[in-house]
């Protein structure tokens, strides 16, 4: 009778285990944790090659950006969902099988939103955001939807190896200039003590509501927008396990390439 108990006890336990690892539920714990994939300095670099499909990546946030592998394009990831815009300027979904070289997601909860009195651009609005946070040494994620009196956002075109440093690659870029266009914009903050790890400021995508358009954001103009933010103070890199990853020169001083990059000059 002892030898049974204790054989149903240990049914019990093997059934609840099981049960824990088919619960596909993200922990409420994870939701305030940013998950970057790869490095911001990797990329300038020219560390291209996808290493994590989008299928994985979807499990650790459902707002985000990044690019897709061989730099085809700009990402944006809007409730769960991820786009491709391509050197073309047309948005395309992205599939689960697909792969992504840099990304950045997380699980938007709201915990502050205003309005964007008045018409603003971009060196405005990232101002006006300053002044409504309570620190600028966590992380926020940004969403803006809604009407867009002006966008100017740009894609590059796919690299073929050896890769170009991203300096060289975005050379190549096409910009778009879209007006007066109902849409989400997407981004984050992050604080200047990153080092190379990200884009230390902030760092947006854009698209138009009908899934057609969008990009990286060099520009914009809005008025009276409401601005959504979600306070993050916890960050998970995760570095791709690939050789260019891991013989890369990380002692190189960046911070013109990275402005270079990132204002499209």
């Amino acid at each position: 009778m002892k030898k049974r108990f204790i054989s149903l006890i240990s049914l019990f336990f093997i059934i609840i285990l099981a049960c824990c690892l088919n619960d596909n539920t993200i922990p409420e714990k994870n939701r305030e944790v940013i998950y970057q994939f790869s490095t911001i300095e990797s990329l300038l670099e020219g560390v291209y090659d996808g290493n994590l499909t989008f299928g994985e990546l979807k499990n650790h946030g459902d707002y985000g950006l990044g690019t897709i592998d061989s730099l085809d394009g700009e990402m944006i990831q809007v409730e769960g969902n991820f786009y491709q815009i391509k050197v073309d300027g047309i948005a395309y979904p992205v599939f689960d099988d697909q792969k992504t070289p840099f990304a950045v997601v997380s699980f938007f909860d709201l915990d502050k939103s205003f309005v964007a009195e008045g018409e603003l651009d971009y060196k405005e609005l990232t101002e006006l955001i300053d002044s409504n946070i309570p620190t600028k040494n966590i992380y926020y994620i940004i969403k803006v939807h809604g009407n867009f009196e002006y966008v100017k956002t740009r894609s590059v075109p796919s690299q073929s190896k050896p890769y170009p440093p991203l300096s060289k690659a975005v050379e190549n870029q096409r910009i778009f200039e879209l007006n007066n266009v109902n849409g989400t914009l997407i981004g984050f903050r992050i604080p200047e003590n990153i080092g190379e790890i990200n884009v230390p400021g902030y760092h947006f995508h854009f698209i138009t509501d009908d899934k057609k358009t969008g990009g990286h954001v060099l520009d914009l103009l809005i008025k009276n927008q409401i601005v959504e933010i979600d306070y993050t103070s916890d960050l998970f890199l995760d570095s791709p396990d690939n050789l260019d990853f891991l013989m890369y020169d990380s002692g190189k001083d960046r911070s013109e390439e990275l402005d270079t990059v990132e204002k499209g000059k």
